[in-house]
């Protein structure tokens, strides 16, 4: 009953962040259709037909879901983590925390905004990639949940950065020097078996790995990490970071100076 009893203050947020990438959408929706349409080009269209098949399948078909999985990563995280940090900016965020809202629900919403777009760019993507990759979808449950919560989850890690950072060069360190290396290394292009046994294991440590094989397996029926492994972990995120996230908004750091 609590959470219905927040609704229109939750919906409001949701509302406003949609609205925030919708009305410029040329910026936020069709520059990421656009480098991925690139990557599909390149990396399948063209060395694609040189490599082959990977894992049993046409290596562009096998790439696909990563590239999505990729799009829907930066953009979940890029829409909390600028809307976010631009409300400290601007001086604005402190009219939403002192009305009586629990910060939980302020959490929610911003996350839900950056859901929306993450999954929206998803979409787009997908749309992009029917036109270079012959889909078939082995687990449409999996494909649906495991996008779900991977956008929930670089959705409340955006926050989190926005949430410590104090400048506007401080928003791009974490997806400049973090976020994109991990993912350009989570499996996108190439399977793990492909590595020596070292780099193997060293893969393995690296959370988005988890997150595109089971993408992956929602659409192929095969993956380099067990399916419920990449469930818990994925989950398990979501509540540190949303309890890290609440304990954070509820201290005030980084908002009262």
């Amino acid at each position: 009953m609590s959470f219905w009893r927040y609704y229109i203050p939750f919906e409001t947020i949701v509302i406003r962040e949609t609205q925030r990438y919708t009305r410029i959408w040329v910026q936020t929706i069709v520059p990421p259709a656009i480098t991925m349409t690139l990557y599909f080009v390149i990396f399948g269209s063209l060395i694609g037909r040189r490599i082959g098949e990977m894992g049993g399948v046409p290596f562009v078909d096998y790439i696909a879901p990563g590239i999505i999985m990729m799009a829907v990563i930066t953009n979940a995280y890029s829409n909390v983590v600028s809307s976010f940090f631009g409300a400290k900016f601007q001086r604005h965020i402190e009219e939403i925390l002192v009305a009586p809202v629990p910060n939980w629900v302020i959490i929610l919403g911003y996350v839900a905004g950056g859901v929306g777009r993450g999954l929206l760019v998803g979409l787009v993507v997908t749309i992009v990639a029917s036109f270079f990759v012959s889909f078939r979808i082995h687990n449409l449950a999996v494909v649906v949940s495991v996008v779900a919560l991977t956008s929930v989850l670089f959705a409340l890690g955006g926050l989190i950065n926005a949430i410590f950072a104090k400048k506007f060069d401080d928003i791009s360190i974490v997806p400049t020097f973090i976020l994109t290396p991990l993912t350009y290394l989570g499996g996108v292009f190439y399977t793990i078996s492909m590595l020596p046994e070292f780099w193997q294991k060293v893969s393995l440590v690296n959370p988005i790995l988890y997150m595109v094989n089971a993408f992956r397996y929602g659409f192929l029926g095969q993956s380099d990490v067990p399916l419920a492994v990449a469930y818990g972990l994925i989950i398990g995120f979501i509540v540190v970071l949303f309890c890290f996230c609440l304990w954070l908004i509820n201290r005030g750091t980084g908002i009262r100076s």
